[in-house]
């Protein structure tokens, strides 16, 4: 899906706060450094939820997502750092399977949520379609994930992990092979504002064989995505079974309680309530 990103008032504005969310995470990024101290898990009745992060990344980019979505003691949520060092995703997939595993154990339940942002989604992909994850794991959400490569910053391709994120890898490439009964469903959020993903269509996922709900995010960019509280409010939306089709900023109503056909919200990321704000369009 070839779509270029407009110069527009709204392309600006996103631009915009791409740099303040920049700058906040910035402040958080110590604070996730280190890998989270694992929690006895409490009494929950929904899948817990597993957080993977994106490239070079950290949990700590989840401080909002993780508030909202445990806010109402339905979900454990817990955020899994792989080492910004990681040279091949499908290793890190490995990685997560023990991680899945260790999750159900200790929640006693039989499968999982996963959320991924950039990156971190198509880990959790990976570990899906060929790890057999799809036995583990109800839903996989993904944040502007490259589901079919990235050409942005070509000055990075000497990284082994990067290269694995553009059009035509090998790993892109096993992705793209048949999964028929994949019991996963998958929901992707993309943005026509994401500057990372080039062409920005890639967030969407396009596969035959996959259970795929594309969610179109408007006036927001690829930093934005994991905190901003309409993005939240339909992330809580889709893994309780009812994603929206098209996420887009306006003027905040009240939250909605059904899956709405476009989410809308201006509401400032810094006020975020614990819940999650959002409104219909």
């Amino acid at each position: 899906m070839a779509l270029s990103i407009p110069l527009s008032g709204a392309a600006l504005r996103a631009g915009a706060l791409e740099v303040v969310v920049l700058g906040g995470h910035l402040l958080l990024y110590p604070t996730g450094v280190c890998q989270e101290k694992i929690p006895a898990a409490p009494r929950a009745t929904r899948p817990p939820v597993l957080l993977l992060h994106g490239f070079t990344d950290n949990r700590s980019v989840f401080v909002l997502l993780r508030r909202a979505l445990g806010a109402d003691g339905l979900r454990h949520v817990e955020a899994y750092n792989y080492s910004p060092f990681t040279r091949d995703l499908r290793v890190t997939a490995r990685h997560l399977a023990r991680r899945v595993d260790e999750l159900r154990e200790r929640t006693g339940q039989d499968r999982v949520d996963l959320v991924g942002h950039s990156l971190g989604g198509l880990v959790g992909r990976y570990y899906v379609q060929r790890l057999g994850g799809d036995a583990r794991v109800r839903t996989l959400v993904t944040l502007g994930t490259p589901h079919s490569g990235t050409r942005v910053a070509p000055f990075l391709n000497a990284l082994p992990l990067v290269r694995q994120m553009r059009p035509g890898s090998e790993v892109l490439a096993e992705l793209a092979e048949p999964a028929p009964g994949c019991a996963t469903r998958c929901v992707a959020f993309w943005s026509e504002f994401d500057a990372v993903m080039s062409p920005v269509g890639t967030a969407r996922i396009e596969h035959p064989d996959l259970r795929v709900e594309n969610v179109q995010v408007k006036g927001i960019g690829h930093l934005a995505l994991p905190a901003h509280p309409t993005v939240i409010a339909a992330v809580r939306l889709a893994l309780d079974g009812a994603a929206p089709t098209t996420v887009a900023t306006a003027a905040p109503t009240t939250a909605p309680t059904t899956a709405p056909t476009t989410v809308a919200t201006a509401a400032p990321i810094a006020a975020l309530p614990g819940a999650g704000a959002s409104s219909v369009a």
